[in-house]
């Protein structure tokens, strides 16, 4: 298979093994398609999905929508307006308050960490945590095919007023001059990979050609290993984008492919082999990371082997996540409490090599938060929590704790432990979102005073 056939809400009846859901279950994919955007291709359905057990099967719950991704009021509600023929302003209108309620921008994406150039907000940039800048370039801000759970859902509805995307190439290198500290770029998305290896090398050149001594690490973000490993294969971009990942890398700058595998069905396949091989020849490093979900992976054994086959083909594991606080979360969350115990079975079972995955961690506002642990300290059950990154650098590495809730799903549903009113980072990170400070920067008196 060679050839890239795209399906979304509007032709994946053309699927032929559609036939075998229920005209019941096809309207509820095209109803839940409605609100969580759907968009799959001829490589999934065909290589990817036992339809012999599809109701069940994780690549088909990855990739097409399930009812109960919606709240029963929401989806009957939906249903009845499709029903009685309502004008789709109407529904767009329904749906789109929907997607509001929804959370779309989890931990302030949208309000805290987009930066500031020249006095003006640079849409296409976020800037978090000081040595990472993340940029969306325009043309990447689109996939292969749609993650059910995929926590940047806002990008493929259509709502421009809640999508990141840039084309300014200039802007971003401006930006870098202007934040010396910036060590590491990770072009994300969506994903960049969609991109023709001509318009994903403008944006690589454009670093290259500045000449900045500070940018050590040039990061992919992509599922394009799992959905179309064709890219890397027999795609006409695809030794062009070969030679553009060398490139970075005989300029000296490390070139780190965030890949994102959620099953170890998705490294079965001969395809991503090859690809992997193929990537790994320029130099790159691919790294491995997925988020911790219901009916998809929420089993160690799961894990373990998925670590494994990743360190076999030569990849890195690297991060386990929690479901964000966004679009189906309570369709995927997995407690806090589950989480640790599927990590930590999961990591006893996989030799050190595969020990490199750090988790669970919860992508939230202040930080990278890691659910290092259970202890029980004074006759008080409680979670053991650490910074692996922070919206200040200071509270990396800071061990904290929290009272222990079983049903907690992420770390607002968290209470400090031991009588404290509140955790140790939350006043300055407070203050830190008032004054909008540069992540990195040291607040002065003038600034806590200020805020």
């Amino acid at each position: 298979m060679t050839d890239y056939k795209a399906y979304n809400s509007r032709n994946f009846k053309e699927i032929p093994q559609i036939s075998r859901l229920s005209d019941e279950q096809q309207k509820a994919i095209g109803i839940v398609s409605q609100v969580l955007p759907f968009k799959t291709n001829n490589y999934v359905v065909d290589e990817l999905i036992d339809w012999d057990h599809f109701e069940e099967d994780p690549m088909f719950i990855l990739n097409f929508p399930q009812k109960e991704m919606l709240s029963g009021y929401d989806f009957s509600e939906i249903t009845n307006l499709i029903d009685r023929d309502a004008p789709k302003s109407e529904i767009s209108r329904y749906v789109n308050n929907v997607r509001l309620k929804m959370n779309p921008h989890p931990a302030g994406q949208l309000e805290h960490n987009i930066p500031t150039l020249n006095g003006e907000k640079v849409q296409g940039i976020q800037h978090k945590y000081r040595e990472t800048m993340l940029f969306f370039p325009s043309q990447g801000q689109t996939c292969h095919a749609y993650c059910t759970f995929c926590f940047r859902w806002p990008q493929f509805t259509g709502m421009g007023d809640i999508k990141f995307g840039m084309k300014q190439a200039d802007v971003m290198v401006e930006y870098l001059k202007e934040n010396p500290e910036i060590t590491d770029v990770l072009i994300t998305g969506g994903d960049p990979m969609i991109m023709k290896a001509g318009i994903l090398g403008r944006y690589i050149n454009a670093i290259i050609d500045a000449d900045l001594p500070q940018i050590k690490t040039i990061r992919i973000g992509t599922k394009s290993l799992s959905f179309w490993p064709y890219k890397y294969l027999t795609d006409d971009d695809s030794q062009e984008t070969l030679d553009l990942f060398k490139k970075v890398s005989d300029n000296g700058i490390h070139l780190a492919l965030m890949a994102h595998f959620n099953h170890y069905r998705e490294l079965e396949t001969e395809a991503v082999e090859n690809a992997v091989e193929r990537i790994r020849q320029t130099g790159a490093q691919i790294r491995t990371q997925s988020p911790l979900m219901n009916h998809i992976n929420a089993s160690a054994d799961v894990w373990a082997k998925m670590w494994r086959k990743q360190v076999d083909l030569g990849m890195i594991p690297y991060y386990m996540f929690m479901a964000r606080d966004t679009g189906a979360q309570d369709y995927f969350g997995v407690n806090m409490k589950k989480s640790l115990d599927i990590f930590r079975e999961a990591y006893q079972q996989v030799s050190g090599i595969c020990r490199t995955v750090r988790g669970p961690s919860m992508s939230a506002g202040p930080g990278k938060v890691q659910v290092a642990g259970i202890t029980e300290i004074n006759n008080e059950k409680l979670y053991v929590l650490n910074f692996i990154q922070g919206r200040h650098p200071d509270w990396v590495n800071r061990p904290f704790f929290a009272k222990y809730d079983p049903n907690a799903l992420w770390l607002n549903d968290l209470q400090p432990a031991f009588g404290e009113k509140e955790f140790f980072f939350e006043e300055e990170y407070r203050k830190l979102l008032k004054i909008n400070k540069l992540p990195g920067r040291s607040l002065s008196s003038e600034d806590l005073q200020s805020a």
